[in-house]
């Protein structure tokens, strides 16, 4: 805490400063090649996941452990989001879009520990999971419709030529703006929901014995944040699927 005698404010906090990627082991430069916080909870995020759905289902008992039923309750809604809103046809690419949901809701869950990391409040995170999602959908809708796939920008039902043609300019820069509103998204709302947990966090350490107000505030925020790891991650596993039907199914 600053010395108000000092010129200080009496506060010092610094909200941002666990968004700081550092080094494991000492050291203050980051190489490509260095074990850093973020690789580590990237890491116990896939560890997670894979004590989940490969350890906790193995059984497959007939009275299911709470860890198969966990597994097979998200394994059962992925795959009927999947299929309600690509088709049979996007089942196809289950598991990719399985994967990509798990990751960012366990690396959701996991950043609520205190004194954590938050992979997925970084857009080097974010933009990459959204530049594989759009390069992958752009890739498969060229593969499956050709140039058919332009249809995608064409709308047909336009009542008149010129109408068309600024719909498909509007529609080409909505498509391209994709990966960016994508990952913006993800990386803003788990960002200013940790930010804000930790200037009240600071508050309660600054007040003492007036602490109650803002442990208050920190609970009550923490339960939201926590509802907000799952609608993330489940807002960019729909969206996912949504920009598969467009490629499966091109057209207006």
């Amino acid at each position: 805490m600053a010395d108000p005698a000092h010129g200080g404010s009496g506060l010092n906090i610094h909200p941002m400063d666990q968004f700081m990627v550092k080094p494991l082991f000492g050291g203050t430069e980051v190489h490509w090649y260095t074990p850093t916080n973020a690789t580590l909870w990237m890491a116990l995020t896939v560890a997670a996941i894979t004590l989940l759905m490969v350890a906790g289902a193995r059984g497959r008992a007939l009275v299911p452990s709470r860890a198969q039923s966990m597994a097979e309750v998200t394994y059962g809604f992925a795959r009927k989001m999947v299929e309600d809103v690509a088709g049979r046809e996007g089942l196809k690419y289950f598991p990719y879009i399985f994967t990509v949901f798990l990751f960012i809701l366990f690396a959701n869950l996991l950043a609520l520990i205190p004194t954590s990391f938050s992979p997925t409040s970084h857009i080097a995170v974010t933009a990459v999971l959204a530049l594989a999602v759009f390069i992958s959908v752009t890739a498969i809708g060229f593969y499956k419709h050709g140039l058919h796939f332009l249809k995608l920008f064409w709308v047909s039902s336009a009542p008149t030529l010129a109408l068309r043609i600024i719909l498909a300019v509007i529609e080409l820069i909505s498509y391209f703006v994709r990966p960016l509103s994508h990952s913006l998204r993800l990386m803003g709302n788990l960002m200013a929901g940790h930010a804000v947990l930790k200037v009240f966090a600071g508050f309660a350490g600054a007040l003492g014995v007036g602490a109650f107000i803002p442990i208050f505030a920190i609970t009550a925020i923490y339960g939201l944040e926590l509802l907000v790891a799952v609608i993330q991650a489940y807002v960019f596993a729909i969206l996912t699927v949504v920009y598969l039907n467009d490629a499966l199914h091109p057209g207006h």
